[in-house]
Formats: structure tokens, sequence, C-alpha cells
């Protein structure tokens, strides 16, 4: 039976991975359509109207500087091809309770074991959209807060969103802002570089994500390098740094808003 699923998936899925075709761009998991903003003000005629914001500082004139602050959370877990119980609790990992940060930006490896069917076939999204599902439902739980005024007790309802999330075979990278940052969130774009078999398959490699806030640029790596405690196994992880720096790659954009295209050209 695998035989002949690799008859079937090999002339589609891997001549596409051998031949290093990109992966467009665009093609993400998001709450939003990419930059679905953008086109409201362009239809609306309010373009010219949309501010500009720096996200280091807003300058109101010559002698004011505002600084704007934002508290961003990563992390990377790599779940040795455990599929997520429906009642895990993140609290722990997000430590949403002790420090509520304005973005959040996890990386996952190996969420689907790294066999042949996984490697060589379709991607299987229910996994990664499971792990979404629970981590909205973590970042958007009521948080409880006491009202010094009278002594009693609020609940403040979040309002976290996906700006993008994005699998390659075992490797998952989803990024999630807060409601009010949504608007000066910016031309969000993937880039996925296979370095596994033949050097060009999905079960190891990365999965890189970038946009702007306000006028910042920022990239984020989710990456699974080789395994091994040799010489030569270092050599290889090296090697494939070098490869995801090399091969990764997104759109300029247009001559007005010019945007990075390598992961190191970003601020």
């Amino acid at each position: 039976m695998l035989g002949s699923y690799r008859e079937v998936m090999w002339p589609r899925l891997v001549a596409n991975k051998i031949l290093r075709k990109r992966v467009g761009s665009n093609n993400f998991v998001a709450d939003f359509p990419p930059d679905v903003d953008q086109k409201l003000l362009e239809t609306s005629g309010l373009i010219d109207e949309r501010p500009s914001f720096n996200s280091k500082s807003i300058l109101f004139d010559q002698h004011k500087t505002i600084h704007l602050n934002y508290k961003v959370f990563v992390s990377t877990w790599n779940v040795g091809g455990i599929v997520p119980d429906d009642g895990l609790d993140m609290d722990d990992l997000l430590e949403t309770h002790k420090t509520p940060c304005d973005i959040y930006v996890l990386g996952f490896q190996e969420i689907v074991p790294l066999r042949a069917s996984n490697v060589l076939g379709s991607e299987n999204n229910k996994v990664s959209t499971k792990w979404n599902s629970l981590i909205r439902e973590t970042l958007n739980k009521r948080v409880v807060t006491r009202d010094d005024r009278d002594d009693g007790i609020n609940g403040i309802s979040q309002d976290f969103r996906c700006i993008v999330s994005k699998q390659m075979v075992g490797i998952l990278i989803t990024v999630w802002v807060r409601g009010e940052l949504r608007p000066h969130i910016r031309h969000p774009s993937v880039s996925c570089v296979g370095c596994g078999v033949m050097g060009c398959l999905g079960n190891k490699g990365s999965v890189s994500v970038r946009f702007r806030l306000h006028e910042t640029s920022l990239c984020f790596v989710c990456c699974h390098l080789a395994s091994g405690g040799r010489d030569r196994d270092e050599r290889h992880r090296n090697s494939d740094v070098t490869e995801i720096f090399g091969r990764s790659s997104f759109p300029r954009g247009t001559s007005l808003d010019d945007l990075p295209k390598k992961i190191l050209d970003h601020e």
C-alpha cells in the first residue's frame, strides 16, 4: 500500500520539492486575509488618511516623540509526534497569568510523526488546527482582576488573533497579536525551506514568517535541523542553517513600499 501511495505522490509533490518550487508567500492560515485593511482603505478612498507609524516612535512634531513598547513572547517546542489532548493546559507554557504580552510567536517541531507518508504526502493540517485551537482558547481566556474601588471581581475578555500560521510537514509556526494591533500589522508572508531527505524534503528545514508592525519589519524562523552528536552532525546542522539563510525569500512589495527579501534584511 505504501509503495502505490508513493507512486501517486511522487510526480506531483516530491518533484516540486526536489525542484525547490517555492511555496506561495500568501499560502498560510490566518484569521484575516492578507492585507485586508489595506484593500478596504484603497476601495474606500481613505488610503491617504491612514496614519504612518513607527513601532519605535511616533513623531508628532520636532520636539515631541512618544515611544511604543511591545512585549513579544517567543517559544519553541519539539512535541515528538504526539497529538495534543483536548484538555491540554497551555497556561504554563504561555504564562499569560504572569506576564501578558502583545505578540505571541510559537514554533513547534514534529507535530506529526516523521514517517514516509507524512514527509512525501499532503500536509496533515488537522494537528496544526488542533494546536491553534488550544492556543486560541488559552490566549483568550477571561482574565480575573480585582477592582480596588469596590473590592469587586471583574472578568476581562482577551482578544488575540492569528495573523499567520504555517505548517511544513512537522514544523509549525503560528503568530498571534492583540486585536488592537491587528490594523497595524502589514504584509504577512511565509517562506519554507526543506533540508531533509535528498536535501530538499520538509522533514528537516525551516518555516519563516515576516510582517510589519507599524513601520518596523519583523521576521521569525522556526527550524528543525539535522540531529546527532557527532562532529559531522554539527557540520550538517551548520549547513542546514546556511541553506535556510540562502534559500528563504520573501516578496519585495511595490516601489512605494519596499520590503526586505532575505531573513537578515529585516529589522
